[in-house]
């Protein structure tokens, strides 16, 4: 087993490099997990490990990817999350290809925090959506804080980036109704009938769906909620919606 203690080791900056810069995790097409549940997920999914670094030489023993030794210092420059686990490990990025035939679509229009996009993905394994859809300045849904809030969805769950331009042909080849969240005027409401192909437009955390992607869509949604509440974060209002397309499908 290798012991690695400088933190300027090739290897050590390789992962470094994959926590903390998205040009290199695109370049390289790996991204950075921490976690031996996360390891164990990525396995399962058939992913392929590339490397991995522990300070721990009883998981170092335990798992079958390539494994490195290092003190706990090095492990935490390594990582960008402030509590990270003892075990992290590169993982190579599941196939990025849009899906060709689809019934349930998330888009997600400039969601900018790790974070709700995380928990997105989660919602949308967990209700058996076909394909998300990542459009403008979206969080990295492979930054280790979006990898994290996902809890194992990034391996499994089908997630493509589109220009926006791109998004009514794909609708159209889908036969899909797409509708923004929203709480525009004259919208749905999530209490009504809902198409059985659709696809669902979850907008910004500060300014919502932006104007040229609302044009595309076939009407908006919104969900009944007391009047003196203004809107809901974007990963509960999209995972409500995420059930309820579940629930009726």
């Amino acid at each position: 087993m290798q012991e690695i203690r400088s933190r300027k080791n090739p290897q050590i900056q390789h992962l470094k490099k994959l926590g903390t810069d998205r040009a290199y995790r695109h370049a390289t097409g790996l991204f950075l997990c921490d976690g031996l549940k996360l390891y164990r997920e990525a396995v399962s999914a058939g992913l392929e490990i590339t490397l991995a670094a522990t300070s721990r030489r009883e998981i170092a023993e335990t798992v079958s990817c390539q494994a490195v030794l290092v003190p706990e210092d090095v492990l935490v420059s390594i990582s960008p999350l402030k509590t990270p686990q003892p075990f992290l490990f590169a993982c190579k990025k599941p196939n990025d290809t849009p899906v060709a035939e689809t019934h349930r679509v998330l888009v997600l229009d400039r969601v900018q925090d790790p974070g709700n996009v995380g928990t997105l993905l989660r919602s949308a394994r967990a209700f058996c959506v076909d394909q998300v859809i990542l459009i403008g300045d979206c969080a990295d849904p492979y930054n280790p804080k979006t990898v994290r809030a996902a809890m194992g969805a990034t391996f499994r769950q089908p997630v493509c980036t589109m220009e926006p331009d791109e998004l009514p042909g794909y609708v159209g080849q889908n036969d899909l109704t797409l509708l923004g969240a929203a709480l525009a005027e004259g919208g749905r409401d999530l209490k009504e009938d809902l198409p059985e192909r659709l696809a669902i437009v979850i907008g910004s955390e500060g300014q919502g769906i932006c104007g040229e992607i609302l044009a595309y869509c076939h009407g908006t949604v919104r969900i009944p909620m007391e009047a003196a509440t203004e809107s809901l974060n974007a990963a509960v209002a999209g995972s409500i919606l995420l059930w309820e397309m579940y629930r009726r499908g």
